[in-house]
Formats: structure tokens, sequence, C-alpha cells
């Protein structure tokens, strides 16, 4: 299921009051992005109990029930987590993950809110949630039936409100002044290979783990918990943003000549760190042209190839990350400055090719 419009996080509960009280909802989403947490909260919202059903652990009999002889005559007789008397939410959560046969025995629960004789509750709520196939997860293809039996709404990650729910939920500074600095590392795509990556939830985990150890947690415990949640990268970065935070020094020094690039083994985390905010602060402050550039963009221009002689002095390939193109291969700096730094430094265009 492809998105052709995507919502954040703050628009989901505003969607859900119009959408889901008249019909049922599926959520599409990457994992790890809060689908879930949103449903139950949504739930509570309403005053609505949230009963959970996870496709990938449901059988269709788990749903229609199991048969009972009543005057001669076989009566089935749904669960009781789904038979209710009150009102509820029913979450059908990864759904796409579950069988063709279970899926068809959600048809009728889903549009016309009923399984069997039993027929929810007047106030209920139906909502589904799943991740995609192109995020490497379980999903099996649905049905045209049951797609057309919902209303499709696809959840996309969103710095901006993760960063007021973490302010409001507890988690830890250092993750929310981080991707406060640096949003992009919120979410990664999930990687083909089997490794950790970043995720909302991935950051929430490495929160708890950061308040479980508390102040005392050293350099290598730290690297094992930022490894063991996140992308690999943003580990990197994240363990270098605490050596910042620790060392009371950063790019900002360096810039201004009040400290130098770390060149201990021991601190390449840090290194790669200082060279992609580095990177940043270029991509912020160089203009575009050369044509009109004032004294002091040409002062900022004459100290970062100055910089980057003295990065490529301790790390050839830190040095490289700086002047690198993005993911598609287009330039992050502007061209005139790529052109100089190459001139100035051929060991760099060396090493790119």
């Amino acid at each position: 299921m492809q998105a052709a419009v995507t919502v954040t996080p703050a628009r989901l509960p505003e969607l859900l009051l119009g959408l889901a009280t008249v019909r049922p909802v599926f959520i599409w989403g990457a994992p790890g992005i809060g689908k879930s947490s949103l449903v139950r909260a949504f739930a509570e919202s309403l005053g609505l109990e949230c009963v959970s059903l996870l496709g990938t652990q449901l059988a269709p009999e788990d749903l229609i029930g199991v048969p009972q002889i009543r005057d001669g005559r076989s009566v089935f007789c749904p669960p009781e987590v789904i038979a209710r008397d009150e009102p509820y939410c029913l979450f059908l959560d990864e759904l796409n993950a579950a069988t063709p046969d279970v899926q068809k025995a959600f048809y009728s629960l889903i549009l016309d809110r009923r399984i069997g004789t039993y027929e929810l509750p007047a106030g209920s709520i139906v909502i589904g949630a799943g991740n995609r196939a192109t995020d490497n997860a379980l999903a099996r293809p649905i049905a045209s039936a049951l797609v057309n039996r919902l209303t499709h709404v696809h959840l996309e990650a969103s710095p901006k409100d993760w960063l007021v729910w973490a302010g409001e939920n507890g988690i830890h500074p250092w993750i929310v002044d981080h991707l406060t600095d640096r949003p992009d590392h919120l979410w990664s795509k999930p990687p083909k290979t089997e490794e950790p990556f970043s995720t909302p939830r991935s950051w929430h985990m490495l929160s708890d783990a950061l308040h479980s150890f508390g102040p005392g947690l050293d350099e290598e415990t730290l690297k094992v918990l930022a490894h063991g949640t996140l992308t690999p990268a943003h580990a990197t970065a994240f363990c270098g943003y605490v050596k910042i935070v620790r060392s009371q020094f950063g790019i900002e020094a360096i810039i201004k000549g009040d400290a130098r690039w770390p060149g201990r083994l021991e601190d390449r985390d840090l290194l790669y760190y200082l060279a992609d905010s580095f990177r940043g602060r270029l991509i912020k402050e160089l203009p575009a042209g050369k044509e009109h550039m004032s004294a002091a963009g040409r002062q900022t221009a004459y100290r970062a190839k100055a910089l980057l002689v003295q990065l490529a002095e301790i790390s050839v390939e830190v040095a490289q990350t700086v002047i690198a193109p993005d993911a598609d291969g287009n330039p992050l700096l502007p061209s005139w400055f790529l052109v100089e730094a190459a001139r100035d430094m051929p060991r760099l265009v060396e090493a790119r090719r």
C-alpha cells in the first residue's frame, strides 16, 4: 500500500475522531513510529477500553469462536475478549500480517460490526494497523474486499510531534537535546539486514536504558546501548554528542580556534559527530554562489578549508564525510567550495574515487 497523502501523529487523533466513530480505519506506517500507542491514547480520550488483537497470533476460530449445541443446533460463541456488553475500541494490530483465513474472518466484524449473532455494542469503534511491505516487515497482501471495507490513513514520523511528546513524558534530556539538533535521526528506513535501526520506539528504549544506568554510565556501556538500539551512524553520532556534553566543548570552539579536532583513536565517534556538525554549519552558512559573497562569507570559506586540512591530517575518511554528497549523489555543499576543496586537498578527491 503506497501513501498518496500522509499525516503526522499530532493530526491523527482529529482524523480518527471523525473517521473511526463512523467507519473502520486502517493506519499504515513504518515499524516503531507509535501506531499502537496513538490508538490506545485515542481510545482513552473517548473513555473506551482498548482491546488489542494481534493478527500474527490469531487463528480463525479465535474470532468466530467455537460451536456449542443449543436446542439441537450448533451455535458459534465468540470469545469473551470480543463479546462485550459495553462499547469499546477494537484494535486489530498487524492485521495485514494475519493469514488470509484470519483476514476473511474479520470481514463481517469490520464491515457489519458483528460475528455470528453477536454485534458490537453501539459506540464501539474498530481500528486496524500494520506495516508496509516496503518496511521489510511481515506483511501479507490484503484482499480487495478487505481493502474496500476500510478507510486508509498513512502515518509518518514527525520529529516536531515526537519532541513535544518526549518533553512531556520524561525522555532522557540527552536524547531530547540531540534530536532537537538532529531531527533527521529520529527515524531511519528499516535495513535489509538484521541490525538495529532508529525509530521513535528505539529512542524511547534507549532513554529507558539511560535512566536505568544513571549518571555513572561509562563510555563503553553507552556505546553498547546506543548501537543496540539505533542505526549504526545515528548511534555513533549520539555517542559523540554525549562526549561533547560531558567534555563541555563542541564545533563552535573548534571553528573559533579555541579547541582542535580530537585526534585520539578512542575519540573517533566524537570526531565523526563534530565533522557532521561542521558540514551542517557549512550547508547553512556558505552561499550558493561566490559572485556576491560578503567578507564574512569569504572568511567562513577560508576557515572551513583550513579546518578541513586539519581534519584530513587526522583522518581523510572523516574529512571526506564533510564534502560527501547525499544518498542520491547530489552535492550538499556549494559547487564552488567543492572545487576549491578539491584543488587545495587532492587527497579528499582521490578518496572519493
